[in-house]
């Protein structure tokens, strides 16, 4: 699966999985079901990878095997689950999981770009109406666009830097600085950690309810989180977990975890609880982050209007001076 992920193809997934988990529930084989699916396909471009799961199991692969020989179809994530439901003969409780799970993802990436969407519009908006007052006075359409391109082409050139570097080999390295540049923006920074906390709960809830071991789920729902810095504190935890550590007792001492994630994790661990803590640690970091994307989306446009309100009143300033200036010269 690629690193960026839109939305639309999250919710894709869930469908996928909800009408194969529906089909299973419904009676049909396995087999039965994906070729049914290959027929009334959610997407077009689950079409040929369903295929290919349809050769792998009528050569006699399991649906696991035929899954990894998909290659990066599906995260590491997914395989875990499907494996683990497949073994214990509960596929279509996997299939509804996932569903669940990919159907929260869609739902939290569109309250994340609906929240950005007008910060990044008011961006743009003082990108193109700062220099436009000296453009109305002078009319010099050639400075007007250098100006305005000379600052929007920049922007997108990071961007798509950032975006293509971190799809690169050593992505991780360079998730890595982004995370850490972000931590340094005290709003983003703070809403960012909490949606990875919000997307660890979620996977981790899933794979241990599908009876995946924790010594697995971890590492697992750390990398399903997207934070780099909460994967390098789980990566270290194998050999404690399979010495007889919680990861409960274990929380408290990584740096990348709050302390309210740590006792509230391990008093749903000590008292026969987890599940229900780690849907309450979901549903606080969603509104965690929901909240601070608010704040954000509220105070990035009210400072852009402020500078935006400094560069016209230089600007009319500016003009009226050299108006004035002109006309004292004029008389001299």
């Amino acid at each position: 699966m690629p690193l960026i992920v839109t939305p639309g193809r999250l919710a894709r997934l869930g469908e996928f999985y909800y009408q194969l988990k529906s089909m299973q529930a419904a009676g049909l084989s396995l087999i039965q079901a994906l070729d049914q699916l290959r027929l009334a396909s959610p997407s077009r471009s689950l079409v040929r990878p369903i295929e290919r799961l349809l050769d792998g199991l009528n050569h006699g692969l399991s649906f696991t095997e035929a899954l990894k020989s998909l290659g990066r179809w599906l995260p590491s994530f997914d395989l875990a689950l499907l494996a683990a439901g497949e073994q214990s003969g509960r596929l279509d409780s996997v299939c509804g999981l996932l569903a669940q799970y990919y159907q929260n993802r869609a739902a939290l990436a569109r309250q994340v770009i609906s929240s950005l969407i007008y910060p990044a519009v008011i961006v743009h908006a003082a990108i193109l109406l700062g220099p436009f007052p000296q453009f109305f006075l002078s009319g010099d359409l050639v400075t007007y666009a250098r100006q305005t391109l000379g600052t929007l082409l920049p922007i997108y050139g990071v961007v798509l830097l950032g975006v293509m570097a971190c799809q690169s080999r050593r992505g991780l390295f360079w998730r890595s600085a982004v995370e850490r540049l972000l931590q340094l923006i005290p709003v983003l920074g703070r809403a960012r950690r909490s949606l990875a906390l919000a997307r660890l709960t979620v996977a981790l809830d899933a794979l241990l309810e599908a009876g995946v071991s924790a010594v697995e789920a971890w590492p697992l729902a750390a990398a399903a989180s997207g934070s780099p810095a909460l994967g390098r504190d789980v990566a270290g935890w194998k050999t404690r977990l399979l010495g007889g550590d919680a990861p409960g007792d274990l929380l408290p001492r990584a740096r990348s975890f709050p302390s309210f994630f740590s006792n509230l994790y391990r008093t749903g661990e000590i008292s026969g609880t987890l599940d229900d803590a780690l849907k309450r640690l979901r549903v606080y970091y969603e509104d965690d982050a929901q909240r601070k994307m608010k704040a954000l989306a509220f105070w990035v446009p009210f400072a852009i209007y402020i500078v935006i309100l400094i560069l016209l009143a230089m600007t009319v300033v500016g003009f009226w001076v050299g108006h004035y200036n002109a006309i004292l010269d004029t008389d001299y």
